[in-house]
Protein backbone atom coordinates (compact mmCIF):
# COMPACT_ATOMS: atom_id res chain seq x y z
CA UNK A 1 0.00 0.00 0.00
CA UNK A 2 2.87 2.48 0.89
CA UNK A 3 4.55 1.64 -2.68
CA UNK A 4 1.38 2.47 -4.19
CA UNK A 5 0.65 5.98 -2.48
CA UNK A 6 4.31 6.63 -3.19
CA UNK A 7 3.61 5.75 -7.21
CA UNK A 8 0.69 7.89 -6.98
CA UNK A 9 2.44 11.07 -5.23
CA UNK A 10 4.84 10.77 -7.67
CA UNK A 11 2.24 10.52 -11.05
CA UNK A 12 0.40 13.48 -9.76
CA UNK A 13 3.47 15.77 -9.56
CA UNK A 14 4.53 14.78 -12.77
CA UNK A 15 1.02 15.90 -14.50
CA UNK A 16 0.96 19.31 -12.71
CA UNK A 17 2.77 20.66 -15.58
CA UNK A 18 6.58 20.02 -13.18
CA UNK A 19 6.49 22.68 -11.34
CA UNK A 20 6.64 21.15 -8.18
CA UNK A 21 9.40 19.29 -9.21
CA UNK A 22 13.17 20.25 -8.61
CA UNK A 23 15.57 19.64 -11.11
CA UNK A 24 15.44 16.96 -14.17
CA UNK A 25 13.20 13.91 -14.37
CA UNK A 26 15.02 11.32 -12.66
CA UNK A 27 14.13 7.26 -14.16
CA UNK A 28 11.88 6.65 -11.09
CA UNK A 29 10.38 9.65 -11.88
CA UNK A 30 9.40 8.17 -15.56
CA UNK A 31 8.83 4.85 -14.06
CA UNK A 32 6.27 5.99 -11.71
CA UNK A 33 4.10 7.57 -14.56
CA UNK A 34 4.35 4.43 -16.99
CA UNK A 35 3.01 2.10 -14.52
CA UNK A 36 0.48 4.54 -13.72
CA UNK A 37 -0.59 5.07 -17.34
CA UNK A 38 -0.73 1.62 -17.77
CA UNK A 39 -2.97 0.54 -14.92
CA UNK A 40 -5.43 3.30 -15.53
CA UNK A 41 -5.57 3.92 -18.91
CA UNK A 42 -6.98 0.79 -19.82
CA UNK A 43 -3.82 -0.83 -21.36
CA UNK A 44 -3.40 -3.33 -19.12
CA UNK A 45 -7.18 -5.05 -19.47
CA UNK A 46 -6.38 -4.73 -23.09
CA UNK A 47 -3.46 -6.71 -22.37
CA UNK A 48 -4.46 -9.13 -20.02
CA UNK A 49 -8.40 -9.53 -21.41
CA UNK A 50 -8.35 -8.43 -24.70
CA UNK A 51 -6.80 -9.16 -28.66
CA UNK A 52 -3.38 -8.78 -28.62
CA UNK A 53 -1.81 -10.27 -31.63
CA UNK A 54 2.21 -11.24 -31.32
CA UNK A 55 2.05 -13.05 -35.26
CA UNK A 56 2.06 -11.70 -38.53
CA UNK A 57 -1.93 -10.76 -39.91
CA UNK A 58 -1.35 -12.36 -42.95
CA UNK A 59 -0.91 -16.05 -44.93
CA UNK A 60 1.01 -15.72 -47.63
CA UNK A 61 2.10 -18.96 -49.86
CA UNK A 62 5.56 -19.21 -50.38
CA UNK A 63 4.72 -18.61 -54.61
CA UNK A 64 2.49 -15.84 -53.80
CA UNK A 65 5.14 -14.17 -51.49
CA UNK A 66 8.01 -14.79 -54.50
CA UNK A 67 5.88 -12.68 -56.96
CA UNK A 68 4.98 -9.59 -54.43
CA UNK A 69 8.59 -9.84 -54.19
CA UNK A 70 9.65 -9.49 -57.31
CA UNK A 71 6.65 -7.23 -58.27
CA UNK A 72 7.85 -4.60 -55.68
CA UNK A 73 6.00 -1.70 -56.27
CA UNK A 74 2.46 -2.77 -57.20
CA UNK A 75 -0.99 -1.16 -55.83
CA UNK A 76 -3.72 -3.22 -54.68
CA UNK A 77 -7.55 -2.69 -55.86
CA UNK A 78 -10.84 -4.36 -55.61
CA UNK A 79 -11.50 -5.61 -59.50
CA UNK A 80 -14.76 -7.61 -58.01
CA UNK A 81 -18.07 -8.43 -55.71
CA UNK A 82 -16.87 -8.99 -52.52
CA UNK A 83 -19.32 -10.57 -49.78
CA UNK A 84 -20.50 -8.38 -46.80
CA UNK A 85 -19.02 -8.92 -43.43
CA UNK A 86 -20.62 -10.88 -41.03
CA UNK A 87 -21.89 -8.13 -37.91
CA UNK A 88 -19.98 -10.49 -35.61
CA UNK A 89 -17.68 -13.29 -34.89
CA UNK A 90 -15.44 -14.95 -31.93
CA UNK A 91 -11.69 -15.36 -31.75
CA UNK A 92 -11.34 -18.60 -29.12
CA UNK A 93 -8.04 -19.10 -27.62
CA UNK A 94 -6.72 -22.36 -26.97
CA UNK A 95 -7.52 -22.42 -23.24
CA UNK A 96 -11.28 -22.26 -24.14
CA UNK A 97 -11.85 -18.72 -23.24
CA UNK A 98 -13.42 -16.31 -26.49
CA UNK A 99 -14.53 -12.86 -27.16
CA UNK A 100 -16.80 -11.29 -29.58
CA UNK A 101 -15.29 -9.13 -32.22
CA UNK A 102 -16.74 -7.24 -35.13
CA UNK A 103 -15.00 -7.50 -38.34
CA UNK A 104 -13.40 -5.56 -41.20
CA UNK A 105 -14.81 -5.93 -44.77
CA UNK A 106 -12.93 -7.85 -47.37
CA UNK A 107 -12.09 -4.16 -48.92
CA UNK A 108 -10.57 -3.01 -45.56
CA UNK A 109 -8.32 -6.07 -45.46
CA UNK A 110 -6.93 -5.21 -48.87
CA UNK A 111 -6.23 -1.65 -47.75
CA UNK A 112 -4.86 -2.95 -44.60
CA UNK A 113 -2.63 -5.41 -46.33
CA UNK A 114 -1.33 -2.93 -48.95
CA UNK A 115 1.89 -0.90 -48.02
CA UNK A 116 0.10 1.99 -50.06
CA UNK A 117 -3.19 2.23 -48.19
CA UNK A 118 -6.17 3.76 -49.59
CA UNK A 119 -4.54 7.02 -50.88
CA UNK A 120 -2.26 6.31 -54.19
CA UNK A 121 -3.37 5.58 -57.64
CA UNK A 122 -1.37 3.32 -60.05
CA UNK A 123 -1.45 2.21 -63.23
CA UNK A 124 -3.51 -0.56 -64.28
CA UNK A 125 -1.14 -2.97 -65.53
CA UNK A 126 0.90 -2.53 -61.58
CA UNK A 127 -1.87 -3.54 -59.40
CA UNK A 128 -2.71 -6.62 -57.88
CA UNK A 129 -6.85 -6.90 -58.05
CA UNK A 130 -8.82 -8.47 -56.15
CA UNK A 131 -11.58 -10.32 -57.50
CA UNK A 132 -13.22 -12.05 -54.67
CA UNK A 133 -13.11 -13.16 -50.50
CA UNK A 134 -13.90 -15.92 -48.61
CA UNK A 135 -14.69 -15.72 -44.92
CA UNK A 136 -12.84 -17.96 -42.92
CA UNK A 137 -10.44 -18.45 -39.79
CA UNK A 138 -6.94 -18.83 -39.35
CA UNK A 139 -4.44 -19.27 -36.43
CA UNK A 140 -2.72 -16.53 -34.61
CA UNK A 141 -0.07 -16.40 -31.78
CA UNK A 142 -1.37 -13.45 -29.17
CA UNK A 143 -0.13 -12.44 -25.59
CA UNK A 144 -2.78 -15.01 -24.29
CA UNK A 145 -1.65 -17.75 -26.33
CA UNK A 146 -2.95 -19.83 -29.47
CA UNK A 147 -6.09 -18.68 -30.90
CA UNK A 148 -8.60 -19.29 -33.89
CA UNK A 149 -9.59 -16.01 -35.46
CA UNK A 150 -11.69 -14.58 -38.14
CA UNK A 151 -10.29 -14.41 -41.55
CA UNK A 152 -10.38 -13.32 -45.35
CA UNK A 153 -9.25 -14.87 -48.07
CA UNK A 154 -8.54 -12.85 -50.68
CA UNK A 155 -8.78 -14.02 -53.55
CA UNK A 156 -6.57 -12.39 -56.57
CA UNK A 157 -7.19 -12.43 -60.31
CA UNK A 158 -3.18 -12.20 -61.40
CA UNK A 159 -1.44 -13.83 -58.12
CA UNK A 160 -0.52 -17.25 -58.13
CA UNK A 161 -2.90 -18.46 -54.84
CA UNK A 162 -5.41 -16.56 -51.95
CA UNK A 163 -3.89 -14.46 -49.31
CA UNK A 164 -5.60 -15.10 -45.59
CA UNK A 165 -5.82 -11.67 -43.68
CA UNK A 166 -7.13 -11.22 -39.71
CA UNK A 167 -10.53 -9.89 -40.02
CA UNK A 168 -10.96 -8.51 -36.59
CA UNK A 169 -12.00 -5.09 -36.23
CA UNK A 170 -9.43 -2.87 -34.60
CA UNK A 171 -11.21 0.30 -33.49
CA UNK A 172 -13.95 -1.65 -31.86
CA UNK A 173 -11.75 -4.17 -30.11
CA UNK A 174 -9.41 -1.13 -29.04
CA UNK A 175 -5.21 -1.59 -28.82
CA UNK A 176 -2.92 -0.86 -26.29
CA UNK A 177 -1.47 1.89 -28.51
CA UNK A 178 -4.75 3.91 -28.54
CA UNK A 179 -5.25 3.77 -24.69
CA UNK A 180 -1.48 4.48 -23.75
CA UNK A 181 -2.25 8.05 -25.96
CA UNK A 182 0.78 10.24 -27.16
CA UNK A 183 4.03 8.81 -26.64
CA UNK A 184 7.79 9.07 -27.18
CA UNK A 185 9.90 6.99 -29.72
CA UNK A 186 13.41 7.04 -29.94
CA UNK A 187 16.62 5.83 -27.67
CA UNK A 188 15.80 3.42 -25.33
CA UNK A 189 15.40 -0.10 -24.82
CA UNK A 190 14.58 -2.22 -27.71
CA UNK A 191 14.36 -5.65 -26.85
CA UNK A 192 14.84 -8.16 -24.13
CA UNK A 193 15.49 -12.07 -24.10
CA UNK A 194 14.85 -14.25 -20.61
CA UNK A 195 17.76 -15.79 -19.65
CA UNK A 196 16.35 -17.29 -16.55
CA UNK A 197 13.46 -16.57 -14.57
CA UNK A 198 15.40 -13.84 -12.97
CA UNK A 199 17.79 -12.44 -15.65
CA UNK A 200 16.77 -10.36 -18.50
CA UNK A 201 19.50 -9.69 -21.55
CA UNK A 202 18.01 -5.94 -22.29
CA UNK A 203 19.05 -4.46 -26.02
CA UNK A 204 18.93 -0.65 -26.17
CA UNK A 205 19.60 2.13 -28.72
CA UNK A 206 21.21 6.09 -28.03
CA UNK A 207 23.40 8.40 -29.41
CA UNK A 208 26.66 9.67 -29.14
CA UNK A 209 28.16 12.67 -30.22
CA UNK A 210 31.43 11.06 -30.11
CA UNK A 211 30.78 8.52 -32.15
CA UNK A 212 31.96 6.16 -29.56
CA UNK A 213 30.32 3.71 -27.27
CA UNK A 214 29.76 5.43 -23.99
CA UNK A 215 28.88 3.68 -20.59
CA UNK A 216 25.16 2.94 -20.66
CA UNK A 217 23.76 1.80 -17.50
CA UNK A 218 20.42 -0.03 -17.72
CA UNK A 219 17.80 0.54 -15.57
CA UNK A 220 14.62 -1.46 -13.89
CA UNK A 221 11.73 -0.80 -11.87
CA UNK A 222 9.52 -3.90 -10.84
CA UNK A 223 6.53 -4.00 -9.44
CA UNK A 224 3.67 -6.99 -8.73
CA UNK A 225 2.01 -6.51 -12.17
CA UNK A 226 4.90 -4.88 -14.48
CA UNK A 227 8.79 -4.61 -14.80
CA UNK A 228 10.02 -1.21 -16.46
CA UNK A 229 13.09 -0.85 -17.80
CA UNK A 230 15.28 2.30 -18.77
CA UNK A 231 18.48 3.39 -19.24
CA UNK A 232 20.76 5.72 -17.92
CA UNK A 233 23.17 7.35 -20.82
CA UNK A 234 26.02 9.75 -19.26
CA UNK A 235 25.66 13.73 -20.03
CA UNK A 236 27.39 14.62 -23.58
CA UNK A 237 26.94 18.41 -22.36
CA UNK A 238 25.23 21.08 -24.47
CA UNK A 239 24.82 22.23 -28.34
CA UNK A 240 24.88 20.90 -30.99
CA UNK A 241 25.65 17.09 -31.47
CA UNK A 242 26.91 15.80 -35.01
CA UNK A 243 26.75 11.86 -33.47
CA UNK A 244 25.48 8.68 -34.35
CA UNK A 245 23.09 5.70 -33.28
CA UNK A 246 24.86 3.03 -31.07
CA UNK A 247 22.91 -0.12 -29.56
CA UNK A 248 24.28 -2.29 -26.50
CA UNK A 249 23.17 -5.31 -24.18
CA UNK A 250 23.29 -5.72 -20.88
CA UNK A 251 21.82 -8.24 -18.21
CA UNK A 252 19.45 -7.35 -15.44
CA UNK A 253 18.91 -8.98 -12.66
CA UNK A 254 15.19 -8.87 -10.93
CA UNK A 255 14.74 -9.38 -7.42
CA UNK A 256 11.59 -11.52 -8.02
CA UNK A 257 11.03 -14.05 -10.90
CA UNK A 258 9.34 -12.22 -14.14
CA UNK A 259 6.31 -14.49 -14.12
CA UNK A 260 3.67 -13.45 -16.28
CA UNK A 261 4.06 -9.69 -15.15
CA UNK A 262 4.08 -7.47 -18.49
CA UNK A 263 7.38 -5.35 -19.32
CA UNK A 264 7.20 -2.16 -20.43
CA UNK A 265 9.89 0.60 -22.17
CA UNK A 266 9.81 3.80 -19.68
CA UNK A 267 10.32 5.84 -22.34
CA UNK A 268 7.45 4.85 -24.72
CA UNK A 269 5.24 3.52 -21.93
CA UNK A 270 4.38 0.53 -24.04
CA UNK A 271 5.19 -3.14 -23.60
CA UNK A 272 8.66 -4.17 -25.01
CA UNK A 273 7.09 -6.41 -26.89
CA UNK A 274 5.62 -3.63 -29.06
CA UNK A 275 9.16 -3.25 -30.55
CA UNK A 276 9.70 -6.55 -31.81
CA UNK A 277 5.99 -7.78 -32.53
CA UNK A 278 5.12 -4.38 -34.57
CA UNK A 279 0.98 -5.54 -34.60
CA UNK A 280 1.01 -6.49 -30.65
CA UNK A 281 -0.04 -3.08 -29.38
CA UNK A 282 -1.32 -1.23 -32.97
CA UNK A 283 -1.86 -4.69 -34.95
CA UNK A 284 -3.30 -2.58 -38.64
CA UNK A 285 -1.82 0.61 -40.20
CA UNK A 286 -5.53 0.79 -41.97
Amino acid sequence: MLRLVTTLLAVMLLLSSGHLLIGPLTFDDHAAQAIWTWRTSGAAKIWRKGFVPVGDLSVIPPKVLKQIQHDEEYGWVVAGPLPAAPTEAQVRWDDGSAMRVTVISPREALVALSPWGAELSFSDDEVYKLTGATYTTMRLETVRGMATVPAWRLHFSNLPGPIDYVAVDQDAVGTVEDAIGKHVSGEGVTDFKVLDERTLLVSYDYGSCGREPLDVSPRVREEPDVVVLGIDVPDQGDGPCAGVGLSGQDAIRLDEPLGDRVVLDVASRLPVLCHRARHACRFSDA
